[in-house]
C-alpha cells in the first residue's frame, strides 16, 4: 500500500505537510490563512474538506498559525500534545485529540509515531507515518539529532529533513546575535552539516524519496544543501527541495 506526502509550503513564513494514504489524508501543521491553505490545497489537487485530521508538531507562527481556522471552518479534529494544545489556545474548536508523545496512535489506516524533538517550543514532536511496511518521516523544527531522534528515523522509506541554515551564512548574517544563538543552538533548528550528519547514519539505500525542506531565505541556499547531500547522492533514489511558495509536489513511497 502506498503512502504519498506533499507540501504546501516549506520556511520560516509557513509549513504544512499533506500525507494520504488508502483514502486517509491529514495535514501536518498549518502556517497560513485560511485563504491561502485553501489555494495551496487547491494546487495539491485536495479540498480541505478531504482532511481527516490536522496533525500540530508545535506552536510556533509558521506552523500552527492558520490551525484553528481551518479547523474550526471545516469541522476538523486537531490532533496534538497537551503542552502544544496550551501553548495554541484551540478554543472552540469541535474535536481536540490529545497525545502521548512517547505513544503510537492510529488516524485512518496509518500509524503515526509521535517524536520528541530538542526545539524550544512547549512540547514539541514530529511525526513517522506507517502503513503495510512503508514509513514516510517529518523531520524539521529541531537543533540537534538525539540518539531518539536517530532511531526513530532509521529506515524510512521516504523523509522530509530540515537543512534550515549554513552555518557560516547564519554566522555573517543580519540576525541579531540573540536570535543567532536560538537559531544556531541545540534547541533550533538543523544546520547543512548536521542533516548531512543525519544522512550519514541512517539505511540510506531504503529511502525512495528525500525531501530536504525549511530552508532558509535569508542563512541558505539551495545549492549549498545539495552539496551537503552531495556525497550520499549515489546512495539515494528521488532527491527534492521544498521551497517556501511552492512546497513540493506529491511524492510517492510504494
Amino acid at each position: 500500500m502506498t503512502i504519498r506526502f506533499a507540501s504546501l509550503g516549506s520556511g520560516s513564513k509557513g509549513n504544512g505537510t499533506l500525507l494520504e494514504s488508502a483514502g486517509t489524508c491529514v495535514l501536518v501543521d498549518c502556517g497560513f490563512s485560511i485563504r491561502e491553505t485553501e489555494k495551496r490545497l487547491a494546487r495539491l489537487g485536495c479540498r480541505a474538506e478531504d482532511i481527516s485530521a490536522i496533525l500540530v508538531t508545535h506552536e510556533h507562527s509558521d506552523h500552527g498559525r492558520g490551525v484553528v481556522p481551518l479547523a474550526k471552518k471545516y469541522s476538523i479534529p486537531v490532533v496534538m500534545t497537551a503542552g502544544t494544545a496550551r501553548a495554541l489556545n484551540p478554543a472552540g474548536l469541535q474535536e481536540i485529540r490529545l497525545i502521548n508523545a512517547q505513544a503510537a496512535f492510529a488516524v485512518g489506516g496509518m500509524t503515526v509515531t509521535p517524536v520528541a524533538v530538542p526545539h524550544d517550543a512547549r512540547e514539541p514532536v514530529q511525526f513517522v507515518f506507517t502503513r503495510h511496511q512503508r514509513r514516510v518521516g517529518i523531520l524539521t523544527d529541531l537543533g540537534c539529532i538525539t540518539p531518539h531522534v536517530l532511531s526513530s528515523y532509521d529506515g524510512c522509506d521516504g523523509l522530509l529533513l530540515e537543512a534550515n541554515h549554513d552555518a557560516a551564512l547564519l554566522a555573517g548574517g543580519a540576525y541579531p546575535a540573540s536570535l543567532k544563538r536560538r537559531v544556531g543552538g541545540d534547541w533550533g533548528h538543523l544546520n547543512n552539516g548536521q542533516a548531512a550528519g543525519l544522512l550519514a547514519r541512517i539505511e540510506r539505500r531504503r529511502l525512495q524519496v528525500l525531501v530536504m525542506g525549511h530552508i532558509s531565505q535569508q542563512n541558505n541556499h539551495v545549492d549549498l544543501v545539495r552539496d551537503a547531500v552531495a556525497p550520499y547522492q549515489d546512495d539515494l533514489q528521488n532527491v527534492h527541495y521544498a521551497c517556501q511558495e511552492e512546497g513540493f509536489h506529491w511524492q510517492v513511497v510504494d
